[in-house]
């Protein structure tokens, strides 16, 4: 964990300065980040926050700091045991659960893609009267828009929410707390953990709904294989008369 941060309004640009492009001169290149920084226009939000995230305890800062990056561990455990439980299920409650990872991924890959477009610079370097962020900040051409965590986490939310009914009353909280700690540690804007969160969440549901039959086909063809591995992998299903008790809705 990092030490404890001083309170004070120390500059971002001056705590976690990376270096510029080459050729860029000061003035030039500090007009580029005022020009490519807070396209959603949140900056003075995202200073409430990060004051509020300097005056909290200790422990607050450390968990904030934990989660940013653990919570990705935690959906990946929930894919995993998604698609362990579906294996009981019918062949659509087991193509859900394993579209859930894939379409988390396709997310990320479309919000990288973005970023790289946008270009918006991290707000701990382009707000310039902010508090220190709590973590180092990512380098330059690390763009901010839109966050890839919480696009991620907007994707597995409701990816797992479509493939295990009712977890979305776990995982959604996850999502949005994960998006939080983003801007709670000071490399991100709101808007780009809201847009990301939105985006995630819409990708996730529209493949799942686009690619849930074709893949269930799939599954029904695999689970008729001749092979162990084949089947082990698709799942022995449910008995007939509980066939349909997790299916997608």
């Amino acid at each position: 964990m990092n030490s404890i941060l001083e309170p004070e309004l120390a500059p971002a640009a001056a705590a976690h300065a990376a270096p510029l492009p080459e050729g860029s001169t000061g003035e030039a290149a500090g007009d580029t980040l005022a020009a490519a920084g807070d396209l959603g226009g949140t900056s003075g939000l995202y200073r409430d926050i990060l004051d509020f995230a300097h005056s909290t305890p200790t422990w607050t800062k450390d968990v904030a700091e934990l989660w940013t990056e653990l919570g990705l561990l935690v959906f990946a455990a929930l894919f995993l045991a998604g698609w362990w439980r579906s294996r009981r299920f019918s062949p659509q409650a087991t193509a859900v659960a394993v579209l859930a990872p894939l379409v988390t991924g396709v997310a990320y890959v479309l919000s990288e893609t973005f970023k790289s477009v946008i270009q918006e610079e991290r707000p701990c370097r382009a707000v310039a009267d902010a508090a220190a962020s709590l973590v180092p900040c990512p380098p330059y051409g690390d763009w901010s828009f839109p966050s890839n965590h919480s696009t991620i986490a907007g994707a597995a939310a409701i990816g797992l929410a479509l493939a295990w009914r009712h977890l979305w009353r776990l995982t959604v909280p996850m999502a949005i707390l994960m998006g939080f700690s983003r801007i709670f540690v000071g490399v991100h804007y709101p808007h780009d953990v809201a847009v990301g969160l939105v985006f995630g969440g819409l990708v996730a549901w529209g493949l799942v709904r686009l690619c849930t039959k074709p893949l269930t086909r799939l599954v029904v063809t695999m689970r008729g294989s001749g092979s162990e591995a084949v089947v082990w992998l698709a799942g022995p299903g449910a008995p007939r008369h509980s066939a349909g008790g997790d299916q997608l809705r």
